[in-house]
């Protein structure tokens, strides 16, 4: 961290914007534009404290607004979540009413001459779906807690209809937010050396604490 403030207060400069949907790459932008300015805000009060009580009680309050945030932004997510299915959803019968079927270029192949990959592969992937991953939202009498994500790969790289499939409804949820907030883009499958579309399936697993 570049100040001792932010390293205080585990506050991420860096700031993740995903790549895959609009919606959530405006969600992300504006939540941490907010985070920047509490940040700010709460370390020019740490900054003028002398008292070593008083800087303790700045750095809980701060860390208290910041878990607040995140399950605000959480909540805004959830709404983009359900906007991007609704879109997706009509995409999908859009394309099952073509008039040319022989036109319809939403074929998802199985096989391919080449699967499609994340930047830094499976492991890359899932570190970033774990950084991504919002456990606080996740409520289970199970432990551990597993999903199946299933979603295609667009022939751009983007990724659309994602789908988790597990028994924890809260878990699928936040896997799918994590999955649609990836700030990458997968190299597309390739049949004779065409971008084609590909259904990927990623296994996850949360324990909780």
């Amino acid at each position: 961290m570049k100040s001792q403030f932010l390293f205080l207060f585990f506050f991420i400069s860096t700031f993740c914007f995903s790549q895959q949907t609009e919606e959530f790459k405006q969600v992300k932008n504006y939540y941490n534009q907010h985070r920047s300015m509490l940040n700010n805000e709460f370390k020019k009060k740490f900054d003028a404290e002398t008292n070593n009580v008083i800087k303790t009680s700045i750095k809980q309050d701060f860390l208290f607004f910041m878990k607040k945030m995140d399950s605000i932004e959480n909540t805004a997510l959830v709404g983009a979540l359900l906007k991007v299915r609704n879109t997706e959803d009509l995409d999908n019968l859009n394309l099952e009413k073509k008039i040319n079927p022989t036109a319809d270029h939403s074929e998802i192949f199985p096989f391919t001459d080449k699967t499609a990959d994340y930047p830094g592969g499976i492991n890359a992937l899932r570190k970033e779906v774990a950084n991504l991953f919002y456990s606080e939202a996740v409520f289970s009498e199970i432990n551990p807690v597993k999903t199946n994500v299933a979603f295609v790969v667009e022939k751009n790289g983007k990724i659309t209809n994602v789908r988790a499939e597990g028994d924890n409804f809260t878990f699928n949820r936040q896997a799918e937010i994590a999955l649609y907030s990836l700030s990458g883009k997968f190299s597309p499958a390739v049949i004779n050396g065409d971008p084609v579309r590909y259904r990927f399936r990623l296994p996850l697993t949360l324990n909780l604490e």
